[in-house]
């Protein structure tokens, strides 16, 4: 069962589809728009694509390699775990100081095993800051069973998502918008 109403959305894309460039764009407009937006949107591919995977801190706009540099003959994945737990430690302490939504790059294998970067999805509902997260249609089981059911399922298209942002602004009308205080700060 999926809620409609729901502030934890997955944004779910299939192999030909690029949610990053799409969640960047979105990113981009909501800052203009004034809302403070913290995250990480990933730039490049996964591990066998692009060994100089970076991403990119959405608040900042900071670049971060998030590859080790293994050698040529390395074979598996080049994730290197501690500057991802890096970035997650700048977007947690973005969330602290206050934001209005919450973009996480990718629900991949160490988010599936309660790593990486899950632990923002926590901390920003806890804040009740609205969060998105790309999940790729091949983990969406796999998501749903981490998010307890309690997740909107969108199409990877930008009309989808903007909707979705929508519903989330006209439910929080006048706590969410771009020149007050975020829904956290009206509850303390």
């Amino acid at each position: 069962m999926f809620d409609s109403q729901c502030d934890l959305a997955a944004l779910v894309y299939e192999g030909d589809q690029d949610p990053d460039e799409m969640l960047r764009g979105f990113a981009s407009d909501l800052k203009a728009g004034g809302y403070r937006v913290a995250g990480l949107v990933q730039i490049g591919h996964h591990c066998v694509d692009a060994p100089r995977l970076s991403a990119m801190l959405v608040d900042t706009g900071e670049e971060l390699q998030l590859f080790q540099d293994l050698g040529a003959c390395a074979t598996g994945c080049r994730l290197d775990v501690g500057q991802l737990l890096d970035a997650g430690a700048r977007v947690a302490s973005a969330i602290d100081q206050g934001a209005d939504l919450v973009i996480i790059n990718r629900f991949g294998r160490q988010e599936r095993e309660g790593k990486g970067l899950s632990f923002l999805v926590e901390r920003a509902l806890s804040a009740d800051i609205p969060v998105v997260i790309a999940v790729p249609s091949h983990r969406f089981a796999d998501w749903i069973r981490f998010a307890d059911g309690m997740s909107v399922r969108l199409r990877c298209d930008r009309k989808i998502l903007d909707a979705w942002w929508n519903s989330v602004i006209a439910r929080n009308a006048g706590l969410a918008r771009p020149d007050h205080r975020t829904v956290r700060e009206v509850i303390k």
